[in-house]
């Protein structure tokens, strides 16, 4: 595969012609076509060189973009991404996996549907959410976002899993904030009509008020939780919700 680049003559060649030269001429033209490693190779390469050194602009995105076109597998990526987040920085490993999961995203196996979904969203799904299994209908995954001054975890339901009725305590404070980031779901107050919940949408849950949410019949749903810090907080667990109340909701 032979590489031409003609971008420094294009945005540099009037102001600094010898950059240009060495940017198409010397950088992509005679390093980049050295056959003593492959393309492939030298694509990831690059990527492992841009993300150790904090570069994650467009330049980063581009050489994620030839790094897919070289035939590095989405499985690839994220096996040398997480690789090497342990040696430079785990932050700089969250940076790079937003843009990688935006090249990628098209890759998902096809018929898996958390997988699309996980490729949608920035978050990450975490794992089977087993500690608070009983109180869910369907299986659920959490991803703690943040332990520290206000507890975020992301909450992820497949289609049709939804919590049970529950109520959030406190002396004083306390409550829950729901940020919607992919998908569909529902939220329903005690007495009051579900409401829709799309990305974007924020549903406040003040203390003492009883309700469910989860994710819509036919899509899996994530949201944020944000914990709002209150004093003996506490959480009550009720009755699940019927089905055939769920059903209605869907249409079924």
């Amino acid at each position: 595969m032979t590489i031409k680049q003609t971008a420094g003559r294009e945005a540099l060649g009037d102001f600094a012609p010898e950059f240009a030269h060495y940017n198409d001429d010397i950088l992509f033209g005679e390093n980049w076509n050295n056959g003593d490693i492959s393309h492939k190779t030298r694509c990831i390469i690059t990527v492992v060189a841009l993300m150790s050194s904090g570069v994650t602009d467009s330049s980063l995105k581009y050489h994620l973009e030839n790094a897919k076109k070289a035939g590095v597998t989405r499985a690839e990526i994220a096996a040398v991404l997480t690789h090497v987040a342990f040696y430079a920085g785990w932050p700089k490993g969250w940076a790079v996996f937003r843009m990688a999961k935006e090249v990628w995203a098209e890759d998902a196996p096809a018929g898996d549907a958390k997988a699309a979904h996980a490729a949608g969203m920035v978050f990450p799904i975490g794992a089977p959410n087993d500690g608070f299994a009983q109180y869910f209908i369907g299986r659920s995954y959490l991803a703690p976002l943040s332990t520290a001054q206000v507890g975020i975890f992301n909450v992820t339901f497949e289609p049709g899993c939804r919590n049970n009725w529950h109520i959030h305590h406190a002396k004083s404070g306390g409550g829950q904030i729901l940020i919607c980031v992919a998908g569909q779901g529902w939220y329903q107050e005690w007495g009051k009509d579900a409401k829709a919940l799309r990305p974007g949408d924020m549903v406040n849950i003040p203390v003492g008020v009883k309700h469910w949410h989860g994710a819509a019949a036919d899509s899996w749903f994530s949201h944020l939780a944000v914990e709002v810090p209150g004093e003996e907080t506490s959480n009550e667990w009720c009755e699940p919700v019927a089905d055939e109340d769920y059903r209605l909701l869907a249409g079924l």
